[in-house]
């Protein structure tokens, strides 16, 4: 998220570097800046009226001691006001902090000054290209592949839980694993190093790296529990350095993991959701 004391000192930049990613930030951050002033008038009232009574609780005091008890109570009966009025003031602080922070996690983080500009894969930078593209016409898709070799059992996954969620069967299992192991292996020798992450992220974890609230629908909630079942092993790692300040001294911190990754994938269809595509 965004810091909104960065955002108030940069706020053309903000607006002009996050339509690099086809977002319109001009109503939101309008909207923030205005949540803010109100916010800032309202904790001045609070604090305004915490001082007042703070002031009157101490002239209470002297009056009791010198038997002015007429106004004493005078004064009490106008502290009763000022707290009912602090509580009045509390609430409507609360609220405008809640809406702001609601409206602060809408916007992006800010891409990379590298990052190019465009709409659709088609203006992506081609950077590198490695081996050729083998267009043998009589090359099978993968998912006639694990059904001739017996690989995965599509069918039986449906039947046990539902489309999305295939059975690795004989082969097709160890290759799974072999191909986890392998890569494992790949980053660990690179420098690496492994974490084996919980399965379950909570509330604030998915909100630190951008899951919540963008993908709350494509994400299968615990609710009873207020947990959310990881998309990818990227939200339980990058949320071991949240809320943490880290020495440019000890970065970079390199890590790899492996976890099963839970998505709701909801309202995908067509061909480029068949086989093990889009998988829950």
């Amino acid at each position: 998220m965004i810091h909104l004391n960065y955002l108030k000192e940069n706020t053309d930049f903000v607006i002009e570097r996050l339509r690099i990613k086809n977002f319109e930030a001009g109503q939101y951050v309008e909207e923030i800046l205005l949540l803010d002033k109100t916010r800032r008038s309202l904790q001045k009232q609070l604090d305004d009226n915490f001082a007042e009574q703070n002031k009157i609780a101490k002239e209470i005091g002297m009056l009791f001691k010198q038997g002015k008890s007429n106004e004493a109570q005078t004064l009490k009966d106008k502290t009763a006001t000022l707290k009912t009025d602090a509580k009045s003031i509390e609430e409507a602080l609360t609220a405008t902090e809640v809406k702001l922070n609601d409206i602060l996690v809408l916007l992006p983080n800010i891409p990379h000054a590298s990052v190019p500009k465009g709409k659709s894969a088609d203006d992506n930078e081609v950077v590198y290209i490695y081996g050729d593209i083998n267009t043998d016409s009589h090359m099978l898709p993968h998912w006639d592949i694990c059904e001739k070799m017996k690989l995965i059992d599509f069918e039986t996954g449906c039947k046990i839980t539902g489309s999305g969620f295939p059975v690795y069967t004989g082969k097709g299992a160890k290759l799974q694993r072999a191909l986890i192991n392998f890569f494992l292996d790949h980053a660990i020798n690179a420098g690496y190093i492994e974490i084996q992450p919980p399965y379950m992220v909570n509330e604030e974890s998915a909100y630190a790296t951008g899951q919540l609230p963008d993908k709350e629908g494509q994400m299968y909630h615990v609710t009873k529990d207020n947990l959310y079942l990881i998309p990818t092993a990227e939200v339980p790692v990058t949320n071991i350095y949240r809320n943490m300040i880290l020495k440019t001294a000890d970065l970079p911190i390199k890590h790899c993991a492996y976890s099963a990754c839970f998505r709701r994938e909801a309202g995908s269809y067509g061909k480029d959701v068949r086989g093990l595509n889009r998988l829950h």
